[in-house]
């Protein structure tokens, strides 16, 4: 499918309020900010208030004014300096004073004193101030009256005691914030954590996504669109008693497009759509999942109609009481019951339909798959080659592709590739080739983004010993050779013994026929064949190598499913211990039914590993031209094996009904 729109995938749009604007792109008022502007105005009126004018006097100045007869006004304050006020009419007329002319009013100067004086203690300058005022008498002028005042100052107080309760504040604050998750956006507080986490595309942030994005799934599409017209007109349904499905659930493997699906539908029907992964439920806080449901469903219902869309459910939809512990509080499960509550709380002619995705619904809760809750379910398979056509033409809209490069031909060339492996396919092509500073993206670049996506990055620098490379050489050419000469094994399409990832010294890819019965013929050349790396080592060098542990693990899972779960041995019978082995603490079967397993199993793998043995004596010639093939040209396609060792004796599988499977070998040690 086609990658997702960055805004699709939960970016916050400038203009949405979770990202703290207020909807038209500017961003909320903050009373905050009245607050501080109100504090700095004080701050600068205590400090500019008394500053200026007032000038230091001594006491033989104060007492020389006083004999004049200029004092106004004898201030103590805080019993620690006295203001001295000459009065007006002596400013305006004395020349002492002409640097003190009287100045229009204002609020910052109107207790202006014209004199500051250091009175050192208040008992010292009483005594001091009647034996002037007793001088004053005789000489027939005006005394001089003290005045006391206790004034605080603001600014010292400010500075002493505010600035560290603000720091305190302001820590706590940065504590809270950082508990909470994170500063901004709803349940960034810690107060908020109950608060639903789903981001929510409505007028303000849309979803980009339509069904025109969305390629592949044709059969998929015509079944969400009856959810789409219902949204658009609901009164078509209503009207003759229908209900639209509740719920709707995608089912399918990662990575072929099933949240972008449910973008698209959100996208076409143009109603508000809530996103949320199922994990973002489940907290460490007990009811934090359950209360986040509940606001979840409350902020739905007041946008109805709308979707809520829950990606990967299976984090909080699992079976209930599987590993349970005895009297324990599954946080997990209080918020599935939560869930399956609020399903049923509300009708469906509403118009909030959800929306889940999983790759795993073998492990979702029976009553979340019930009718009435999740009563529509939507398989989502990996495309044909038309889906997959139609996926490389969406995704080479963004490229610039060469003219000899066609989507019919990409979509051969990647059977049972989804629309993820599609979109990284184009992706690493375009690299590639502006690497190698192209002008266009041509075949030979997808050929090599193929290669890198199937068995990893070349290494062109790993130093393989000649002896080894042989080695690898007869492996891949013992796997194609029994692909070629096994009427039911895959036909090779590629192989190649170039070093790629971590561990993959070689790899061949098939083609096999997509099939949903598969007989016990094919899946016994399907081990012959995996065998038949191994049994090339043998047969050409007389050992064996770690190279086939890939094999060995595919074919000993498969033995396994085909005698337990498929019932395709005649002596253990037709039984299938499938379900029942997912108990393990009981066995579905005693210790001789075991034992006869582990024979069988034994048995059949011996048996196509000598069958695979005789094969490769009888084509000797074949499989020497071939390994020496690979070692010359190291990567060959099946118009070189068709060159080399003839046609293949059987028909090939149809043309779109296909799949990849890759044959990667891990490196050990020093062999392949």
């Amino acid at each position: 499918m086609e990658q997702e729109n960055k805004k699709g995938n939960g970016e916050k749009d400038p203009g949405s309020p979770q990202n703290g604007n207020n909807g038209d792109g500017m961003p909320k008022f903050n009373f905050m900010w009245i607050y501080i502007l109100i504090g700095i105005g004080l701050l600068t009126l205590q400090m500019t208030k008394f500053s200026g004018a007032s000038k230091n006097a001594t006491w033989a100045d104060f007492e020389r004014w006083a004999k004049k007869g200029h004092v106004d006004r004898f201030l103590v304050v805080n019993d620690k300096e006295a203001y001295v006020y000459i009065n007006p009419d002596s400013l305006a007329v004395d020349e002492e004073y002409k640097d003190l002319k009287p100045t229009k009013k204002t609020m910052f100067n109107a207790d202006q004193p014209q004199y500051v004086m250091k009175i050192g203690k208040v008992e010292v300058l009483e005594p001091k101030v009647n034996r002037l005022n007793e001088v004053l008498l005789k000489e027939k002028k005006p005394q001089v009256t003290i005045e006391y005042d206790q004034r605080i100052n603001w600014t010292s107080a400010i500075i002493t005691y505010g600035l560290p309760l603000l720091l305190f504040i302001g820590l706590w604050i940065l504590i809270i914030r950082r508990v909470g998750g994170g500063a901004g956006g709803p349940g960034g507080q810690i107060f908020n954590i109950g608060k639903s986490k789903a981001t929510l595309f409505d007028n303000t942030s849309k979803v980009n996504s339509n069904f025109a994005d969305v390629a592949g799934l044709d059969e998929a599409k015509e079944e969400v669109m009856e959810v789409v017209d219902f949204l658009k007109n609901p009164k078509k349904y209503t009207n003759l008693g229908g209900k639209i499905p509740k719920g709707v659930l995608l089912i399918g493997p990662p990575g072929t497009g099933k949240t972008l699906l449910a973008k698209a539908v959100a996208g076409e029907a143009n109603v508000p759509f809530f996103s949320i992964s199922g994990s973002d439920f489940v907290e460490m806080f007990v009811g934090v999942g359950a209360s986040r449901v509940r606001d979840l469903f409350r902020q739905a219902r007041e946008k109805a109609p709308c979707i809520i869309f829950i990606d990967e459910i299976d984090a909080i939809g699992r079976a209930r009481g599987r590993g349970a512990i005895q009297g324990g509080n599954d946080e997990r499960e209080n918020t599935l019951n939560q869930l399956l509550v609020e399903m049923d709380g509300f009708p469906t002619d509403k118009g909030v339909i959800i929306m889940a995705a999983t790759n795993r619904p073998d492990i979702l809760d029976q009553a979340l798959m019930r009718p009435g809750r999740f009563d529509r379910q939507i398989g989502i398979d990996r495309p044909d080659l038309k889906g997959r056509e139609q996926i490389f033409l969406v995704h080479m809209k963004a490229i610039k592709v060469s003219p000899d490069v066609t989507a019919t031909t990409l979509a051969e060339m990647t059977p049972g590739f989804v629309g993820a492996d599609i979109a990284n396919v184009c992706n690493e092509a375009a690299l590639i080739a502006a690497r190698r500073d192209k002008v266009a993206v041509d075949l030979d670049d997808f050929n090599y983004a193929l290669d890198k996506v199937i068995g990893g990055l070349e290494k062109k620098n790993k130093i393989i010993s000649p002896e080894e490379k042989r080695i690898i050489a007869y492996h891949e050419a013992g796997h194609a050779i029994c692909g070629w000469y096994l009427e039911h094994a895959h036909p090779l399409v590629k192989v190649t013994i170039v070093p790629r990832g971590l561990a993959a010294l070689g790899y061949a890819q098939y083609l096999p026929k997509e099939q949903y019965i598969t007989r016990k013929e094919k899946l016994l050349d399907d081990i012959c064949m995996t065998l038949g790396g191994r049994a090339a080592e043998s047969v050409v060098f007389d050992k064996i190598s770690t190279g086939a542990q890939s094999d060995l693990d595919h074919i000993t899972k498969l033995s396994y499913d085909m005698i337990v779960n498929y019932g395709l041995s005649e002596k253990v019978g037709n039984v299938s211990y499938y379900s029942m082995l997912n108990d393990t603490f009981n066995r579905p079967f005693s210790e001789q039914t075991a034992y006869l397993i582990d024979q069988e199993v034994k048995n059949m793998i011996d048996k196509e590993y000598d069958r695979a043995k005789k094969l490769l004596k009888e084509k000797r010639e074949e499989l020497d031209a071939l390994a020496s093939a690979l070692l010359e040209k190291e990567v060959l396609h099946r118009t070189d094996l068709e060159s080399i060792i003839g046609k293949r004796p059987f028909p090939d599988p149809t043309p779109g009904e296909s799949a990849i499977i890759p044959d990667v070998e891990p490196i050990h040690g020093s062999d392949e």
